[in-house]
């Protein structure tokens, strides 16, 4: 397992966002954009994909701590912290939503009369070929 692998489990598993992330890395000093970041969680096959160093994943692991603990002047409670993510999570997702569609009417409109009449089972449609018949090359 690449430190590519391990970023992305970390990111998916703590639901973090690429913004997220860049304050993580900014906790301990270390500075990166997020086009950077985000050739860290490319496909291996992509031309912009780079290869997460060592470094890279030792100053976000440290970061992550000092982000969900704290520090020992002010310490925190990891499950707090988790808990505000995915409240912001949820609030950003339904603040993106567009307004609410209106229900759906399940009793059909009336038809006109006037301007078509009703399909019976008796009426066929019409060949638009006309008499014309297709044996595909079959002989009978």
């Amino acid at each position: 397992m690449t430190n590519n692998d391990i970023l992305k489990k970390l990111r998916v598993a703590l639901q973090l966002r690429d913004e997220q992330i860049v304050e993580i890395l900014e906790l301990v000093d270390f500075r990166i954009s997020k086009g950077e970041l985000g050739n860290f969680f490319r496909n291996v096959d992509h031309p912009k994909y780079m290869e997460c160093g060592d470094q890279i994943l030792r100053n976000f692991l440290n970061g992550l701590v000092i982000y969900l603990r704290g520090t020992k002047d002010e310490p925190k409670n990891p499950m707090e912290v988790l808990q505000q993510n995915k409240e912001n999570i949820v609030k950003k997702v339904k603040s993106e939503r567009p307004a609410e569609a209106k229900p759906f009417n399940s009793k059909p409109k009336a038809a006109s009369s006037s301007s078509k009449k009703p399909f019976t089972k008796t009426d066929k449609p019409k060949n638009p070929l006309g008499n014309v018949k297709f044996n595909n090359g079959k002989k009978k």
